[in-house]
């Protein structure tokens, strides 16, 4: 009787009866820096990424470096920097590789937390090392709020996979900003980094993640076109069908973004560059059903701007993780082409 759910409801149902749905490159342009403002304000003054080597070992077919970078006023980002020994050619095309919720970028370069070899991939299938073995350098940054970026009264002791979103979301939102603002301040901050690397050619970067690293990873390509072909791995769906239907960590909510857009016209803002989606069927946290409707929404946006041959997708039998059965030669592929 005093349910809140029907208010809700009727919110949605009148919000979306606002969206634009005229798909043109004027409607693209306005969501896209209304969608810049939402994230939140994160200026960068800084001249240079100015890389330090932390650490470096050879693994057998490839080396895996960990480099910290400077990204957003003080911060300062460790990225893991795989890149494949005995190249058969100088200039390789990169991916960046972007890690979901759990114990940060170790989790998919193959370490545990206290950076012994890991021997259960979980469910990143530690799709870095996947990648930099079919021959592309690899670059993994480490998000602020896991691993070694948690604050600091959350780094010693309980479980490694804690992490240190919601404090960081909700403080960042008291100065109008988000934490997947920062996020992607610091990944675009990163692809300056990658197209300096040497031996990387610069026209070709590419970038995955899985869960809230897919959300990174859509909202980098949507802000940065110099990402050249990207994949998203169990986040695809539509607010109504995930975000809103459970509780979700603080990181995946941009304050007035059901008013702008719902998340299947936001991906497919990417159009028409290169889009790979893959989507387990068991998936929980991001149901089936609404990953077949965002789909066909976004295929109708690609099909406008006239990219629909650069979009795929592959709706595998499992649950929320990384397949890679054929998204890691696409997205090689795409890079390269």
């Amino acid at each position: 009787m005093w349910s809140i759910e029907p208010y809700l409801e009727s919110l949605y149902n009148g919000t979306l009866k606002t969206h634009d749905y005229d798909y043109s490159q004027e409607w693209k342009t306005r969501i896209i820096n209304q969608f810049k403002s939402n994230l939140g304000n994160f200026k960068n003054n800084l001249d240079s990424p100015t890389p330090v080597l932390l650490e470096k070992e050879n693994m057998g077919n490839y080396t895996r470096m960990r480099v910290e970078i400077s990204t957003i006023d003080t911060l300062k980002m460790p990225v893991y920097v795989l890149v494949p020994n005995n190249m058969g050619r100088k200039n390789l095309s990169a991916v960046i590789a972007v890690h979901g919720h759990g114990y940060g970028s170790k989790e998919i370069v193959g370490l545990n937390p206290d950076g012994s070899l890991n021997q259960d991939p979980g469910i990143h299938k530690n799709f870095a090392v996947e990648l930099v073995e079919k021959g592309v350098v690899v670059f993994a940054p480490e998000l602020i709020g896991f691993g070694d970026r948690k604050l600091v009264e959350d780094q010693n002791g309980g479980d490694p996979t804690e992490n240190s979103c919601y404090r960081l979301a909700s403080q960042l939102l008291l100065f109008g900003k988000t934490l997947p603002g920062l996020r992607v301040a610091e990944c675009i901050r990163l692809i300056d980094y990658v197209k300096t690397f040497d031996g990387v050619e610069s026209g070709k970067v590419g970038i995955m993640g899985l869960s809230g690293g897919g959300l990174i990873s859509a909202f980098t390509s949507i802000l940065d076109e110099r990402i050249k072909a990207t994949v998203i791995s169990g986040y695809t769906n539509t607010f109504k069908g995930s975000i809103m239907e459970r509780r979700h960590c603080l990181d995946n909510y941009v304050p007035g973004i059901l008013e702008l857009t719902e998340m299947p016209e936001l991906i497919g803002l990417i159009a028409p560059r290169p889009l790979f989606i893959e989507a387990g069927k068991d998936d929980h946290l991001f149901p089936i059903n609404d990953v077949k409707i965002a789909i066909k929404k976004i295929h109708e946006i690609y099909e406008v701007f006239q990219g629909e041959d650069h979009l795929a997708h592959h709706l595998f039998d499992g649950g929320h993780e990384v397949s890679g059965e054929r998204s890691f030669d696409w997205l090689i592929k795409h890079i390269d082409n």
